[in-house]
């Protein structure tokens, strides 16, 4: 099967020959440069004795994480072996008088890491995939081609706990990070650290603060089902949301569950085969914004969804009800739409399940100051700039890029 293509701008400016050279020139200058967001990153190094910017540390271990570096000592030992051009490419220290790069040694990187302030790493890395993928879109449209067809963003917020940590801390509990994740591209907005998953609830609007989320769609789990958590998406972001209800909401839970669902008909359905099993999935949708309404801020439609999973190999169906709500009305959102948010929500899922087998997110032996959640980070960026690249198997991305040092520059828009 032939790589995906090196850049996830490259392949569509080769497409714009048609264009005026001023217009390609332009849209050229609109591309992101990763090391530019980086700097945004407070430093927090004493200055006396700094031989390595912030920045190019950052953009070591960024690139490194593209080719499958899962720990610190793996990003130490991948600089030390890069030729010039990376180095130079990664603004590596050059010494004049030895005529040589000082390349940094894994303390360096650590010492650097372990005290960096992990959420606005998160941010920066963030921004650059978002603005990346704006102006690819723009590149696409150029071109005279879609690639999201969507009418609406989608947003999906989900915490995750780095299993590996919880061994190293006096209380037990494993560090617990909260995201916010674009369901177009996978890329990583923004992420948190948070103390237990009870305490999510508190990071929710900080999380999404710095965000435009302006007529874009939010999905959540059902612990953030949260009547202040709706008012802030509706009423603050100009946003819409779609919540999972279960029985942490209880008042709420029993309306949905005794609304006439066998009155309503199936709005959408779909059928899917995959990891040994067969899934049937239906969707009903009922208006509530009529009359009292629902026990539920902004609450404009009901949804009832219904899975059906049995292995491929035969066996009886397995039958699962799930409820939720969302701001969303009629006219802006019909069962099918609806279905595909939902539906997108997991993908952060995905993301956590690449994490965990394909970088050993769980077995990570990086446990002081920020180094769990900047390690985290780094992940995602990694796997977010892949995916906008065209890769499905991070796996075998990981393994191309450790093959080839300057592959990792191409990738990052470095070369």
């Amino acid at each position: 099967m032939p790589a995906p293509s090196s850049s996830p701008i490259s392949a569509v400016l080769g497409d714009l020959a048609a264009l005026p050279q001023e217009e390609r020139d332009a849209l050229a200058r609109r591309i992101p440069q990763l090391m530019a967001y980086l700097a945004w990153v407070p430093d927090p190094r004493d200055p006396r004795g700094v031989r390595h910017s912030l920045t190019s540390l950052l953009g070591t271990a960024v690139a490194a994480s593209l080719a499958g570096a899962t720990s610190l000592a793996a990003i130490g030992e991948w600089i030390a072996d890069v030729p010039d051009r990376v180095l130079a490419a990664l603004r590596i220290r050059y010494d004049p008088l030895r005529h040589r790069y000082e390349v940094p040694d894994e303390s360096t990187i650590r010492h650097a890491l372990e005290g960096l302030d992990a959420a606005a790493f998160s941010a920066a890395a963030g921004s650059w995939l978002n603005d990346l993928t704006t102006a690819r879109i723009e590149a696409e449209q150029a071109a005279g081609r879609t690639v999201y067809r969507r009418r609406r963003r989608s947003l999906a917020v989900d915490g995750k706990a780095l299993r590996g940590t919880r061994h190293h801390t006096i209380s037990g509990r494993a560090t617990h990070l909260l995201s916010v994740t674009d369901s177009r591209t996978s890329a990583v907005l923004g992420q948190v650290e948070v103390d237990g998953k009870s305490n999510e609830l508190t990071a929710f609007a900080p999380l999404l603060q710095p965000l435009d989320l302006a007529d874009a769609v939010v999905t959540a789990d059902a612990l953030h089902t949260q009547r202040e958590h709706a008012v802030f998406l509706v009423e603050q972001k100009k946003a819409h949301y779609i919540l999972t209800v279960k029985k942490n909401q209880p008042a709420l839970y029993k309306q949905l569950k005794t609304l006439p669902w066998r009155q309503v008909e199936v709005g959408h359905t779909e059928t899917v085969h995959g990891h040994g099993r067969s899934e049937k999935r239906s969707i009903k949708v009922c208006s509530v914004a009529i009359g009292p309404g629902l026990l539920f801020p902004h609450a404009a439609q009901a949804i009832c969804i219904t899975r059906k999973v049995r292995p491929r190999t035969g066996g009886r169906w397995k039958t699962v009800t799930v409820y939720a709500v969302t701001s969303l009305a009629p006219f802006q959102a019909g069962p099918g739409e609806l279905a595909a948010w939902i539906r997108a929500h997991w993908q952060i899922e995905a993301l956590h399940h690449i994490r965990d087998v394909t970088y050993r997110e769980d077995f990570s032996q990086v446990r002081t100051g920020s180094g769990p959640a900047v390690m985290a980070a780094l992940r995602n960026v990694a796997i977010g700039i892949l995916k906008l690249c065209g890769w499905t198997n991070i796996a075998q991305a990981n393994r191309r890029h450790a093959q080839d040092p300057t592959r990792c520059l191409a990738t990052l828009g470095l070369a």
